[in-house]
């Protein structure tokens, strides 16, 4: 059926058929040689999910848990498990997902197509250490394994893959067993750039979970000012006696009711807002529950309707450690002498890049920063691009919406090793995207 799709950042919306298969079977018969692309929540920022006159897979009926194993905490289920299903029917069973990322509104399925990570990289790394194995349909319809010792090249290729080497149809995954659903946490209040940095190198050395919110407004002297919020999962010792250990919530209670007029924000409401988030921030109490933890904007449904009918971008970025303060700086000074409008800025610490040859973190630091769509905003991604790539570092391919294929091949070193797993898998491009296409990494 011809449906108008766009990604979150609702900054483009294109014209896909689009199918919901129910089983495998139903994958293998609604492959499209001209063009097909597994879709699972719609959490990809710009183009990943988009198929533009080409055939789309809603992969949200394959729901189904598949197998548990209480004692380890293996979990099989099919590719369109969400994580808010795995953390409202095991969070009560002592299990949470061992990675995650900032919304549990993602299929298990999407969380390998762009090998999520979350506050805790640089102690755990990304999605890829959480999975065993996956069962995946090829271009020739047939249903494959994967894991780090059959079809190996598949298996790690398709982390950061972003869904163009086949359909995941299950995955086999590690939980993680936690004594509560609750995180002791403390906020640390920084005046600067060179003492945020400083306090998160301090901070990862103790907690394993730690993210900055910086203020998108601070210049000059105050440029990089704001809150750390660093944290552990809280044991029931410490818990207090009045939370219930593994208390799960019973989802957000807000929302965003439509898009919002473009004029609602502007330089008053972001810094009014931005006010708020710091004074949350920084009185928030010892303990969080994991949602609120892991996922503070889940609290507000349909929140991206916020940035109104042209939408926004989310631009993630990576730089080396090696020059990495230098090289922040001058990023954030360029922003903040464009004439655009941050809304977010996110900064964590990132540890070593694993095996998969499109993932995106690196040792490094990563930013992550919202744009209302404006004009010249595409111009800024451009000069914020090459500034990235000079340094050596690369920007998140799920959170992408410009990028052009030469400064992308820049930043990827490993991308012909990629495109031999591709030319392999899928010689003729029976999986194609609207990414793929910008990118080069389909015909």
């Amino acid at each position: 059926m011809k449906t108008t799709l766009w990604g979150w950042g609702a900054q483009r919306r294109v014209e896909c058929d689009v199918f919901a298969p129910e089983s495998t079977s139903d994958v293998r018969g609604l492959l499209d040689t001209q063009g097909t692309l597994a879709r699972g929540l719609g959490r990809s920022y710009g183009d990943a999910a988009l198929n533009e006159h080409r055939r789309v897979l809603t992969m949200t009926r394959l729901d189904r848990y598949l197998s548990f194993d209480e004692t380890t905490g293996v979990l099989r289920a099919e590719a369109g498990v969400s994580l808010v299903q795995i953390v409202r029917d095991f969070g009560p069973r002592g299990f949470l997902p061992l990675i995650t990322p900032g919304t549990k509104f993602v299929t298990l399925g999407g969380c390998i197509a762009n090998d999520v990570h979350g506050k805790a990289h640089h102690a755990q790394g990304s999605f890829l250490e959480s999975v065993d194995s996956f069962r995946m349909v090829t271009a020739t319809g047939a249903t494959v394994t994967a894991s780090r010792s059959e079809n190996a090249d598949l298996f790690f290729a398709s982390f950061g893959g972003m869904g163009l080497l086949g359909v995941i149809t299950d995955v086999t995954l590690e939980l993680r067993r936690v004594e509560t659903t609750w995180f002791r946490q403390r906020a640390i209040v920084v005046k600067h750039l060179e003492a945020m940095l400083d306090a998160l190198e301090e901070a990862d050395a103790t907690f394993p979970y730690s993210v900055a919110y910086v203020d998108p407004l601070a210049t000059g002297a105050s440029l990089g000012r704001g809150v750390l919020t660093v944290g552990d999962h809280a044991t029931r010792a410490e818990l207090p006696k009045a939370k219930e250990p593994l208390h799960v919530g019973a989802g957000a209670k807000l929302v965003v009711p439509f898009e919002l007029p473009e004029l609602t924000l502007n330089p008053l409401t972001i810094r009014v807002v931005n006010q708020v988030i710091q004074a949350v921030l920084r009185n928030a109490g010892d303990f969080s529950h994991a949602e609120s933890f892991f996922y503070p904007l889940d609290a507000i449904n349909e929140w991206n309707r916020g940035y109104g009918r042209r939408g926004f971008i989310q631009y993630q970025f990576v730089v080396p450690m090696e020059g990495g303060r230098q090289t922040l700086r001058a990023l954030l000074e360029t922003i903040v002498s464009s004439g655009q409008l941050p809304f977010l800025n996110i900064l964590k610490r990132m540890g070593p890049s694993n095996a998969a040859p499109l993932s995106f973190p690196m040792k490094g630091y990563t930013f992550a920063i919202d744009f209302p769509v404006r004009d010249g905003l595409v111009e800024l991604t451009h000069r914020l691009d090459a500034m990235v790539a000079d340094a050596g570092g690369r920007t998140y391919l799920g959170k992408d919406s410009y990028l052009e294929a030469a400064t992308f091949r820049r930043m990827y070193a490993r991308l012909d090793e990629w495109l031999a797993v591709k030319r392999t898998w899928d010689p003729a491009n029976v999986f194609t995207s609207d990414l793929g296409r910008r990118l080069a990494l389909v015909g």
